[in-house]
């Protein structure tokens, strides 16, 4: 039996080509490589699972890759992923790309390592690359270490820097760097990515479920198909089939069904609390974590307002066409000062959630 795969890994781009709702980047890199005007040091940044790790490691085979036939020696953005640089670079195992995690070796003697290595020539590369994740954990002392370095590196040498917490980072560091931002995946946009993912791996995907985990996932690639991969392997059959279900998917990620949240909030808004309290209980009962239930109240909220000021945007992939009648009733129904206190309400109720030793009474007393 070969050996499984996650989703994440399988699927991980290869190219600049390969990736997804970061035009901006690509188009940078891609004219920069084409002119030669290549940074000595790349600072990436944004939320976890949107790719910046694998963005350093394209890098860095663009950067060494010589082609099938060995013949190739200019950066390229488009790594042939066949020749030796490319294939030592993907397995982790190249003695000129050097990975260090940062949250794990934070001091000024790793640093040091760096320092006295760097002035060597790259072994059997172009370019000798040093990828550092999550530069952020690095001390204070160990980002002072690399000042000099980073404003004069020797030839032949590209830093690249990833991190989730920018504003940890010197800004002595950042200024030395070229910067990009990766941004967060629009939903529509990952809702595709997913389907073309399943459709390789034989799997019956909606698109409602992958809307649902495009959503859940909150525009990180890698969290929607960790998300992808549980819900497939909860939906295989014993004869080997998988279709992904709405309501077992819901039910996986702990989500109410959006008609139910919508008869939960009309409840409030007339008064009858003590049916709102009595369904709250049920949703509970049926797994439903009170956290995202207050998060999809929040969303609904939202949309009623949006709907309320603008009518046109009554339209969207998010809900079906019946839960979009049932909010366009509602928003006529409601005036924008109940649904401004509504949503000041529901937002207080977050940060009361958060302190909460009980959750299910926190929310109780926020829907009260």
């Amino acid at each position: 039996m070969s050996e499984y795969r996650v989703l994440a890994r399988k699927y991980r781009p290869q190219t600049f080509a390969d990736l997804i709702g970061q035009e901006v980047l690509v188009r940078t890199l891609t004219n920069a490589f084409a002119s030669g005007r290549i940074a000595h040091a790349f600072l990436l940044t944004g939320i976890r699972g949107i790719g910046k790790t694998t963005t350093a490691r394209i890098i860095a085979r663009g950067l060494n890759c010589i082609g099938p036939d060995g013949q190739n020696t200019e950066p390229t953005t488009e790594p042939c992923g066949v020749c030796p640089n490319c294939v030592m670079i993907r397995e982790d195992r190249h003695v000129d790309v050097i990975e260090m995690d940062a949250a794990s070796r934070t001091g000024i003697d790793d640093i040091r390592e760096i320092i006295e290595t760097i002035h060597y020539a790259p072994t059997s590369a172009r370019t000798k690359v040093y990828i550092i994740d999550e530069v952020h954990m690095l001390s204070k002392q160990a980002f002072n270490g690399l000042l000099k370095t980073l404003e004069e590196p020797p030839p032949n040498v590209v830093f690249i820097f990833a991190t989730t917490e920018l504003r940890k980072i010197p800004i002595t560091i950042i200024s030395r760097c070229q910067r990009f931002d990766l941004k967060r995946i629009d939903t529509d946009m990952l809702a595709a990515h997913l389907t073309h993912i399943a459709g390789k791996e034989n799997v019956a995907l909606s698109p409602e479920c992958a809307t649902l985990i495009a959503t859940a996932a909150e525009g990180s690639v890698r969290d929607s198909l960790s998300l992808l991969d549980q819900a497939i392997a909860m939906s295989t059959e014993a004869d080997g089939t998988t279709t992904i279900r709405f309501d077992r998917l819901r039910d996986m990620l702990g989500l109410a069904d959006k008609t139910q949240i919508f008869a939960l909030l009309e409840h409030v808004f007339v008064g009858r609390i003590a049916e709102a309290t009595t369904m709250l209980q049920q949703l509970y009962r049926n797994g439903v974590d009170p956290a995202l239930l207050l998060s999809d109240l929040l969303d609904i909220v939202h949309y009623l307002t949006r709907i309320h000021v603008a009518p046109a945007l009554l339209s969207t992939i998010q809900y079906s066409s019946a839960e979009q009648d049932t909010a366009r009733a509602m928003a006529e129904k409601l005036d924008m000062p109940t649904l401004a206190r509504a949503w000041q309400m529901l937002l207080k109720g977050v940060d009361e959630l958060k302190s909460a030793p009980n959750l299910l009474p926190a929310l109780e007393m926020v829907l009260v």
